[in-house]
C-alpha cells in the first residue's frame, strides 16, 4: 500500500481546488477508513477498492 503522497506524484490519486481527492482510475472520490489499531488513516476508492495510506 503507497502513501497519498506517492500516488499524487505518480498521478494515481489527484487533488480538486478544495483539497478532496480522487483516483484517477475511476474519478471516484476517495474515502476514509479508520482503524484504530494503525497511526495513519486509509483512504479507499468505493469503486476499484484500490487503498492509500495518509499519514496525519
Amino acid at each position: 500500500m503507497d502513501s497519498v503522497r506517492k500516488a499524487l506524484r505518480a498521478g494515481d490519486v489527484e487533488k480538486d481546488s478544495y483539497g478532496r481527492l480522487s483516483c484517477t482510475a475511476c474519478g471516484e472520490n476517495l474515502s476514509t477508513d479508520s482503524r484504530p489499531d494503525e497511526v495513519w488513516k486509509v483512504r479507499v476508492c468505493p469503486e476499484c477498492g484500490s487503498e492509500w495510506k495518509e499519514i496525519g
